[in-house]
């Protein structure tokens, strides 16, 4: 009896673990690439999978978006400008087959093409580009990623850059470059406003003189503000045709 106990249980650990090797469950986010003897015969999943022992092995391959940081980058602008970015990288596999067979570790090829990428497009702008055209910027990086990975049935979503670090010098530089520009544009609009108020004067100068009845009303006016002001200076406006009589009658 001891004997066939031994043997039951011996049976029922060969099941077990037979079992363990063959059955596999696949949650709905993964996908599974078999191989048979060492050769490549499908994906399987999501759910219960079966493999034959030692015969097939099953490598696991998650679908889910993956968030990764891209390190630092030093980068030259076209201007010769020495910036720091770093950015973040949004991407999922879509074709988990050549995810496994076509590279060996696809995160990592993923995050050090993201820094070749970031180092390439952003050495082709300005700084003046990369502080304000982010979007665009984002978008080619994206763009280029995307084209790049298809290979390897991985499918970038999206690219953001992080930060752009400048050095002390260069945002003192910036500060002073903005102070300039407030300044140009002040001086600008002033000098649009003295121009349109020349050209109302001017304009209200013609129709004064079409009227000289107008330009009595505005003499009187005139008289008018200032009695209404309490100055001890007194300023009297003298029409200049009523000076040029007099300097005629002096001349006679």
């Amino acid at each position: 009896m001891t004997v066939a106990y031994v043997g039951y249980l011996i049976l029922a650990l060969l099941v077990i673990m037979f079992l363990s090797a063959a059955i596999r469950i696949l949650r709905e986010y993964e996908r599974g690439v078999v191989f048979t003897l060492g050769r490549f015969t499908g994906v399987k999943g999501p759910g219960l999978i079966i493999l034959v022992p030692f015969i097939q092995q099953m490598v696991r391959v998650d679908l889910r978006v993956v968030v990764q940081d891209v390190p630092p980058q030093d980068v030259i602008s076209r201007d010769n400008v020495s910036v720091k970015v770093n950015a973040v990288l949004y991407f999922r596999i879509v074709d988990a087959e050549r995810a496994i067979i076509q590279v060996e570790d696809f995160m990592t090829a993923t995050n050090q093409l993201a820094q070749t990428t970031l180092r390439s497009v952003l050495g082709k702008h300005e700084l003046d580009e990369m502080l304000a055209e982010r979007d665009r910027l984002n978008s080619d990086i994206q763009e280029i990623l995307d084209q790049r990975t298809d290979a390897w049935g991985i499918k970038v979503s999206n690219v953001e850059i992080k930060h752009v670090d400048l050095n002390e010098s260069m945002i003192r530089a910036i500060a002073k470059q903005a102070e300039a520009e407030r300044l140009r544009r002040a001086k600008v609009i002033n000098a649009d406003g003295e121009q349109q108020a020349a050209a109302k004067l001017v304009e209200a100068g013609k129709m004064l003189a079409e009227e000289p009845q107008a330009m009595q009303l505005r003499y009187f006016e005139a008289l008018h503000d200032i009695a209404g002001e309490r100055s001890s200076t007194v300023v009297f406006p003298l029409p200049m045709d009523l000076l040029r009589q007099f300097l005629k009658g002096e001349g006679k």
